[in-house]
């Protein structure tokens, strides 16, 4: 209660929100009472990743999401999503004044920030207390729910939300916290590794590397999925959208790339033009792969029987990547608290009644346009309104 002390602890929050992210801002903007709520965060700014996500323009959600869309377990994801998908997000945040756009592919961005965004979570949980720059250094049971411990002193409180997020972009304050409170509970953790990041390259593609900063349209095909869009060379591999979605369901082995997709062959047959001319990627690309498959760049006309069928090859180019770029290039984290002991309808911890965990801290991850957003607001919105 307010004024007494406890133990050293000066009031018993209803609940205490850790992180001050997508997932943290949203559980506060929904609390019935925020006055009787605490949020806790690492960084002195609320919403950092926030801001950079979607080139700075914040990519808030997508026309279409399913539960689908996210892996590992699509059957958690659904109640969530039902409650408070895309269309019931939008209207909140056009009731409070931001109209989000549509820029490509049914990906909606802020018109013009990702500071929009995240002025308006401000807003709309300003009832909540918060302590900034305030490091969590872990979370034990109470007589009377659970105490906090942080740098900024003990606080208590009778229900504890869990929002610190994934690993990813260590720069801007991530940490393993959410995985360590989890573990100190009994929860299992799924292995994190970078989801939503670029590949790096085997000694056999090293001649990509050549081609850094050049654009194409591929279709990758990675563990039974088909994935289109821009692939981009890189100094350290390959990136770009294309990329990004598949490395979501690469772990390890060989993906396979078509480089021209929708090509019609018949164009080479009987022509004149170079064949690097003909081949709808950029031609120093061309010239790059002919010799990779070791075909002179000559009038297509010209080709015999068997490079034709090495040329061919465009159409399902295997490879296996090295890696991935890590933690600092990645948008997201893949693996976490386990799904299988957490309640889908409410996010609370099926071992330990009162605490509760929502967005990129669990093993739940969507592919690239909007859709982990989408999760850390529908997964608070549950929370708070269980």
């Amino acid at each position: 209660m307010p004024g007494t002390l406890i133990m050293g602890v000066e009031k018993i929050y209803e609940t205490i929100i850790l992180g001050g992210g997508a997932a943290g801002l949203m559980t506060a903007a929904q609390l019935a009472d925020p006055s009787t709520a605490l949020l806790i965060e690492g960084n002195t700014q609320l919403g950092a990743k926030l801001l950079i996500s979607g080139g700075g323009k914040c990519n808030i959600t997508n026309v279409t999401i399913s539960p689908e869309d996210y892996v590992p377990d699509a059957a958690f994801v659904a109640p969530a999503l039902r409650v408070f998908g895309s269309e019931a997000l939008i209207a909140w945040l056009r009731q409070r004044g931001l109209d989000p756009v549509i820029r490509k592919e049914g990906q909606y961005f802020c018109p013009e920030s990702a500071q929009q965004i995240v002025t308006l979570l401000e807003k709309a949980s300003r009832g909540v207390m918060r302590k900034m720059g305030c490091t969590i250094h872990g979370v034990e049971r109470t007589e009377n729910g659970w105490r906090i411990q942080t740098s900024c002193g003990k606080f208590d409180s009778k229900k504890v939300v869990v929002a610190t997020g994934g690993i990813s972009f260590p720069r801007l304050g991530a940490t393993d916290m959410g995985y360590r409170i989890a573990e100190s509970i009994g929860h299992t953790i799924v292995p994190p590794r970078p989801a939503l990041v670029g590949l790096t390259l085997q000694r056999e593609q090293a001649f990509f590397k050549e081609l850094s900063g050049l654009s194409t349209p591929v279709q990758i095909t990675v563990d039974g999925k088909i994935i289109s869009g821009n692939l981009l060379f890189a100094h350290k591999g390959i990136s770009g959208p294309a990329v990004l979605d598949a490395s979501l369901f690469w772990q390890k082995g060989r993906i396979t790339i078509d480089w021209v997709p929708g090509f019609d062959w018949e164009t080479l047959r009987g022509s004149k033009k170079q064949i690097s001319t003909l081949l709808p990627v950029p031609r120093r690309m061309a010239k790059a792969f002919l010799e990779h498959l070791e075909i002179e760049d000559k009038a297509a006309k010209q080709l015999r029987s068997d490079e034709i069928a090495r040329l061919r090859s465009l159409c399902a180019y295997e490879m296996a990547p090295a890696g991935t770029f890590g933690y600092s290039k990645a948008e997201v984290t893949r693996g976490g608290v386990s799904v299988t002991e957490i309640d889908p309808k409410t996010m609370e911890s099926l071992l330990a009644p009162g605490l509760y965990f929502v967005g990129e801290v669990l093993d739940v991850t969507g592919r690239l346009g909007g859709y982990n957003l989408q999760w850390a607001f529908s997964s608070s919105f549950a929370c708070s309104h269980a």
